[in-house]
């Protein structure tokens, strides 16, 4: 599979083929328009990354014609500077605002006069409310983005290079007593400089950088990070978490690592997660569902007697974020189709050992998969000599 790497923003073209793919959605479901207020949606269909606050930012996309947008007066010139394709903005003045300058007025013009008004099935109560009884849940924006184009794999595949090179420099560099300080001062600084040197017009709204490593002490426990020096030790296992939004593209490289020595607890659940990784590489394949490659990982480390290791799913979809839908997940009935791209990451937890877990970003093709980030294999190449 050829991926052209590029850092560049999306162009007109590509922008209206996502707004039409959300359309031929609204039409098959017989809606007038749909509402979305998710940051990664309005970004998908815009170009347009903000922090959000209090001050709502609401897209509604029209079953036909330009999305329209209700913004705070203040967020004007930023979304004019962001914004690819067309757009029509509607401001109202403040939030809170007099009666007749809200955003929930601005929100009633947007809206088309008649019909049925999808919304997204996390739209938050208040703006679902101001449909006036037309709103029907559905999420039409986030299976558009399931497929992606190749412009999407693109970008995917340039935010997985920098980060799967910054995780080589990490490997090569990791020593008993190396702490996340360090880290994120060299490795994931130089991530950012990277990225700004190749384009200066980086949004940071869209930027989430995470070069982070644990230790046995925690590695049980994959979102433990309450030591923000936390060291690297002898031993292990440790586990690398590189996920990251790099300009509103998603990157995702994981290992488990040792430093001068395997402890004996730590070889067969290592050797465990790799078979359940293997398993999970090959069951990926069109016309599958996401949630048979899930059991078939959970049914491996079942049948090693490390089920109850498994505390999360296989793996997740990856996009305009780095954590998103569809999900390798038993519940996830997904029918997986070429151009999905997921992170691939069975991994077992045991407390008082450690936690085991691989991960990298792939694209599915249309007879398996090819992979976008890259990183050591096996227990003799991830058994690192510490100085």
């Amino acid at each position: 599979m050829q991926i052209v790497e590029t850092f560049a923003p999306p162009s007109p073209q590509e922008m209206a083929d996502r707004l039409q793919k959300v359309q031929r959605l609204l039409e098959e479901a017989g809606l007038a328009a749909h509402v979305t207020a998710d940051v990664d949606n309005i970004l998908w269909l815009t170009n347009f990354a903000n922090f959000v606050h209090e001050r709502p930012f609401i897209l509604v996309i029209p079953a036909q014609g330009a999305p329209r947008f209700v913004v705070p007066r203040l967020e004007l010139d930023h979304v004019e500077v962001r914004h690819v394709g067309p757009l029509e903005v509607f401001a109202y003045a403040e939030y809170p605002a007099p009666p007749g300058r809200t955003w929930a007025d601005r929100l009633a013009e947007a809206l088309p006069r008649a019909g049925r008004i999808g919304a997204d099935s996390r739209l938050p109560t208040v703006f679902f409310n101001a449909l006036g009884g037309r709103g029907k849940l559905c999420d039409p924006v986030e299976k558009a983005r399931e497929v992606k184009s190749p412009y999407e794999l693109g970008r995917i595949a340039y935010g997985c290079r920098l980060k799967s090179e910054a995780h080589d420099r990490l490997l090569r560099e990791a020593h008993p007593g190396m702490g996340q300080a360090t880290i994120n001062a060299t490795i994931g600084r130089e991530v950012m400089a990277r990225m700004v040197a190749d384009n200066p017009n980086v949004n940071p709204y869209a930027v989430k950088i995470m070069t982070l490593i644990q230790n046995a002490d925690v590695s049980h426990d994959p979102h433990n990070f309450t030591d923000l020096d936390m060291k690297m030790k002898e031993g292990g296992p440790h586990v690398t978490v590189f996920n990251s939004v790099l300009n509103g593209y998603g990157a995702e490289v994981e290992r488990t690592f040792f430093l001068n020595r395997v402890p004996e607890a730590a070889r067969r659940p290592f050797e465990t997660m790799l078979e359940a990784r293997r398993i999970v590489m090959e069951s990926m394949r069109p016309g599958r569902t996401l949630e048979d490659v899930d059991e078939a990982a959970a049914a491996h480390f079942r049948k090693a007697g490390l089920g109850d290791g498994v505390i999360h799913r296989a793996g997740h979809g990856m996009g305009v974020t780095a954590h998103e839908g569809p999900y390798i997940a038993r519940g996830d009935r997904t029918v997986i189709q070429p151009g999905m791209v997921f992170s691939v990451e069975p991994g077992i937890y045991l407390p008082g050992v450690g936690g085991f877990r691989f991960s990298d970003t792939v694209v599915v093709t249309e007879d398996g998969l090819h992979r976008l980030t890259w990183g050591p294999e096996t227990l003799e190449d991830l058994t690192l000599t510490g100085r």
